[in-house]
């Protein structure tokens, strides 16, 4: 009786969206495979930063260890790319977390000597999340249409950040209520076992028979001189990837100095993750594209209000108020971004036939803009505290007006 009522919940919930706008079933578990996926990433990856700071208190360390990743990121890209172009997509799916399975099993073993050798584990990261990205990114566009996709990227976001909600939040639970670095080594071999599900979950996709096999990489660079849009694009993450780059580790270090309790950092991610929850949520629902603009303009302002925040001071009340700012607004940004290029992707030639080494010409240009930010952190700060690292939070957040200009409005079709 109760699969019944819940399946009848179901045909009306679908019932309730319009047809061009309801997702298909490989749609649909995408997401959750996704959502798989970012419960173990959240655990793992947030208290990596914490785990290798504990390990050294080395902001150097932290810093390089994200420049290595994100310098050979695009090397994997492109090395991806070409399997996933040459295979299948999902084979490149796969690889990808195996890899990460791979990494943390790594971690698992070496204990403390992650910090001797964090550049070989940053490059193991590196080419595991490459594979899975370059595979799950293309996927994203394969699984969504024009009509679906600001809907299919809101779920997508909500499903991410729900489980980048819950992962954090039990991880810092389980390291707070264990002794000295035994509660990191169960975090990881958490993710051990989630990403072992995704991969087993990833085959419930199917693999798919391209006739466009050639891997165009190498001449990618002929519609970025000719295609002015497209190129704006690329330049539009290369500026956005300068503020996310130093947010992928800075804040959960922030937030630990200011307490320091792993516990409590992982509870504030809960936080922010909620409000980006809400906010993917209200834009999926609300939101319209041909207002892109002004919704990334009030993105640039806020970010900018919390970055001039930090700038004047350093405590946990001004570093909350920063994240909670930046997680709302990164989702909007992030959300008009991807639908965008997208939409960039199926005005190349072959019409939509050269998405996979678009998504590694995007991944290029993300990964320069991390790592000039980190760059330019790790030349002007020696460490979490002084003004420097307002100064270049500010700097970035500056440079987000630039994404305004990068970013031509949508015009919808007309209706007849």
């Amino acid at each position: 009786m109760m699969k019944v009522e819940m399946g009848r919940m179901m045909q009306q919930f679908r019932a309730a969206v319009p047809v061009e706008k309801r997702l298909s079933k490989e749609a649909v578990t995408s997401i959750m495979l996704h959502g798989f996926f970012q419960f173990g990433a959240s655990m793992s990856s947030v208290f990596l930063t914490l785990y290798l700071w504990r390990l050294t208190h080395s902001l150097w360390v932290s810093g390089m260890f994200n420049i290595v990743v994100f310098l050979l990121t695009p090397v994997g890209f492109a090395l991806a790319g070409w399997f996933a172009k040459r295979k299948d997509r999902m084979i490149a799916y796969r690889i990808g977390i195996i890899g990460f399975v791979l990494f943390y099993l790594l971690v698992i073993l070496s204990g403390e000597a992650v910090a001797k050798y964090y550049v070989l584990f940053a490059i193991l990261n590196a080419l595991a999340s490459s594979f899975y990205w370059t595979a799950y990114l293309t996927l994203m566009y394969e699984v969504s249409t024009e009509q679906n996709r600001i809907r299919y990227v809101s779920l997508n976001m909500i499903v991410f950040t729900l489980a980048g909600l819950a992962g954090p939040a039990l991880a810092g639970f389980i390291i707070s209520r264990m002794d000295g670095l035994k509660g990191y080594m169960l975090v990881f071999a958490f993710a051990f076992v989630m990403f072992l599900m995704t991969t087993i979950g990833s085959l419930r996709i199917k693999t798919i028979e391209s006739h466009h096999r050639a891997y165009y990489l190498r001449m990618m660079f002929l519609p970025f001189r000719k295609n002015r849009n497209w190129r704006r694009s690329l330049i539009a993450y290369y500026i956005y990837a300068t503020l996310q780059g130093l947010m992928i580790f800075l804040p959960n270090l922030l937030l630990y100095q200011a307490t320091p309790r792993e516990d409590l950092v992982g509870y504030l991610g809960v936080l922010f993750s909620g409000l980006a929850v809400l906010t993917g949520y209200g834009f999926g629902k609300w939101g319209r594209l041909q207002f892109s603009k002004r919704y990334l303009a009030v993105a640039a302002i806020g970010y900018t209000a919390g970055a001039s925040l930090l700038l004047w001071k350093q405590d946990i009340v001004s570093i909350v108020v920063y994240m909670v700012l930046y997680s709302s607004f990164n989702v909007i940004q992030g959300n008009i971004l991807t639908n965008h290029y997208y939409r960039m992707i199926s005005e190349l030639p072959l019409k939509g036939a050269l998405r996979i080494e678009s998504i590694v010409m995007r991944e290029l240009f993300v990964n320069l803009g991390r790592i000039t930010a980190i760059g330019l952190l790790l030349a002007s700060a020696s460490n979490l505290s002084g003004h420097s690292l307002g100064f270049v939070l500010l700097a970035a957040a500056l440079c987000q007006f630039v994404v305004i200009l990068m970013v031509d409005e949508h015009r919808p079709e007309p209706e007849y």
